[in-house]
Order: structure tokens, then C-alpha cells, then sequence
């Protein structure tokens, strides 16, 4: 390693479970702002001693007692480059951000997007005073909201503030209600609804439960198993109905890439405007609107609220963001 370091000492206590970085993750106290994510790395990269002697296996056992020490390299600064980029910002504080994030940017720098991105606006904004967890001075991204995806996001200014949130998004307390306008009328008396498998019912409410993970032959989907891959939970309540579409409000229970879509999808109910998940799925012309809602360049999903206890404070908080332009043109289409 290089740079400046801290040494983090620890104790393993009692029933410590069956592997070291599982113990670890129970055992580092959350004031060091160490995520699992990060132990996950250290271990392989021979961070981690163990009695003295360094253990580079996650899957070495430990017992009550150990003495554990954790090397952890200073967060290095990172070439993302700070641009001065409007951000429509909903609440700001020593320990995080809240910002509506509009349709068609990227949240972080990708090889084909390397700027223009809500990162590359953070770093302006923040002039330098970024949370380093996971190693990187940048912004503390817990989640994302895809390009096309407008609304709603909180990102960490602080290591432990980080932490806290990032905890949340892993215990699925967080409340995340999105807004989407979709193909046909998602409704508990539809038989070829109650036929899908996954599809179960809440009174009015939707639940899909399935499985996801990478689609194996087109690595930018994602795909519905019922084996294997991660477990994905959403509720689906039905808003207004119009015709051949309806408006609908999705409530994450997990928060896997792209879950709304995939799941609307599944359920066959696909967003209007989403080119890959909805194929070439048109409403009529007959209907009012047809050509806007043909021609929308986008997913019409737009992150609405989103709730939290603040991580430092313990304050519950709650956020909500207007719907965009281009989606209340649709509704007005519609209506």
C-alpha cells in the first residue's frame, strides 16, 4: 500500500459466525466507516492480520477472541473532474444531499459517459469535502437511479453519514415510491395476471417477487429467474387508469438495476417508452395521446419520494420531487 493509513484493532466476540469477512463485518465498529463492500476488498489484498499473521481467504475461520487488524489506505483522489452543472437540490447538510435528478443524465462517470454526470456536479458543489468510503474521494453514491430515470436521490457528504444510508438501502428500510406510466391496467381481476408466475396480491396492490440477474446473452438487461440471482421485491398500486394505460405507483422493497422495469415487464405491464424491456409495444392510435406516448424517447419512471432516518441525526426524513415536464405533457395527453 501506499499513501496515508490508519490501523483499525478489533476483537472478535462471541459466536462470530463462519468466516472472516462475515465476522468482520459484524465486528468493526460503525464509527470507522468501513462498508462491507470495503472489508470485501482489504481481505484479498492482504489488509487484514489475523494474530499477527496476515489472511488474504474472506472464507478463514475465526474464533471468539481473535485479535484482527485492518489496514485501510487513505481515500486517493480520483481524475473525475468537477463540472459546473446545475443541481435542483431538495435538502443539503454537513452529512448529505438530496437532489432531483433530471431525466437523461448519468449518475457516475462510466467509459461512455465520462462527464456531464450527477458525480462530475457533485464534486463541483461540494468544492472538495466528499465522503472517501470504498477508497475514492467522490461522492457518496449508496444508490442510482437509471439515465432515463428522473427523481429523486441521497448521497453521503460524510464517511459515517455514508455508512448509515448504505446500512438502510441493506435492511430495505428506506421508502422509495416511483411514479410510472405503463401499458394496459395492472388489476387483481385480470386472469392472465393472476396466471404469471411471481404475481401475487395485496388487496388493490400488486406484489411481484421473482429473482434477477444478468441477462445471460445481452449483458445491458437484466433478467427474472426464479433460481438463483437476488431477490427483488415490488408493490404496484394502480393511480389513475386511462384506456389502454394507466399511471401507476411502484414501492421498492429491494433495489436491484433496473427492478421496476424488468418486473413491469414480467408482469406484462412494460413502461411506456422503454425500448428494452418494452420492445415495440404501441398503444392504438385511437387512443388519446398515441403519438406522444409512441414517440416517448425515454421510460416514463420518475423516483417520487424517498424517506429515510438520517444517519447522524435520527431524524426521519422525507422527500418528495414534482413529476418532469415531459411526463406531465404525457398525462395531459391522456387526460
Amino acid at each position: 500500500m501506499s499513501g496515508l493509513t490508519r490501523v483499525v484493532s478489533v476483537t472478535i466476540g462471541p459466536e462470530p459466525g463462519p468466516r472472516l469477512d462475515k465476522a468482520l463485518a459484524r465486528a468493526v465498529p460503525e464509527a470507522e466507516a468501513i462498508s462491507r463492500t470495503r472489508l470485501a476488498k482489504l481481505i484479498p489484498a492482504g489488509a487484514v492480520t489475523v494474530n499477527g499473521a496476515v489472511m488474504t481467504d474472506p472464507k478463514h475461520k475465526v474464533a471468539e477472541g481473535d485479535e484482527v487488524t485492518i489496514t485501510v489506505e487513505e481515500a486517493a483522489e480520483v481524475e473525475t473532474v468537477a463540472e459546473d452543472i446545475p443541481l435542483d437540490i431538495l435538502y443539503e447538510d454537513d452529512d448529505l444531499i438530496v437532489v432531483n435528478k433530471p431525466a437523461g443524465m448519468v449518475v457516475h462517470p462510466a467509459p461512455g459517459s465520462p462527464s456531464g454526470t450527477l458525480v462530475n456536479a457533485l464534486l463541483h458543489h461540494f468544492g472538495g469535502k466528499l465522503s472517501g468510503v470504498g477508497g475514492e474521494k467522490r461522492p457518496g453514491i449508496v444508490h442510482r437511479i437509471d439515465k432515463d430515470t428522473s427523481g429523486l436521490l441521497v448521497v453521503a457528504k460524510s464517511d459515517r453519514a455514508h455508512h448509515g444510508l448504505a446500512a438502510q438501502f441493506a435492511d430495505h428500510s428506506m421508502e422509495r415510491e416511483y411514479l410510472a406510466l405503463c401499458h394496459g391496467v395492472p388489476d387483481g381481476t385480470d386472469p392472465r395476471l393472476r396466471g404469471v408466475k411471481g404475481v401475487s396480491f395485496e388487496g388493490s396492490t400488486v406484489k411481484i417477487t421473482t429473482q434477477l440477474a444478468r441477462h445471460k446473452t445481452d449483458r445491458q438487461r437484466q433478467a427474472v429467474l426464479f433460481t438463483g440471482g437476488r431477490h427483488a421485491v415490488t408493490r404496484v398500486r394502480v393511480v389513475e387508469a386511462h384506456g389502454p394505460v394507466a399511471l401507476v405507483s411502484c414501492r421498492l422493497e429491494t433495489g436491484r438495476t433496473h427492478q421496476i422495469r424488468v418486473h413491469m415487464s414480467h408482469a406484462g405491464h412494460a413502461l411506456i417508452g422503454d425500448q428494452t424491456y418494452g420492445g415495440r409495444r404501441r398503444v392504438s392510435v385511437k387512443v388519446p395521446g398515441a403519438e406522444l406516448l409512441n414517440n416517448f424517447p425515454r421510460q416514463a419512471l420518475h423516483a417520487k419520494t424517498l424517506g429515510f432516518e438520517h444517519p447522524v441525526t435520527k431524524e426521519p426524513m422525507s422527500f418528495e420531487a414534482p413529476l418532469p415536464e415531459d411526463f406531465r405533457d404525457l398525462l395531459a395527453a391522456l387526460t
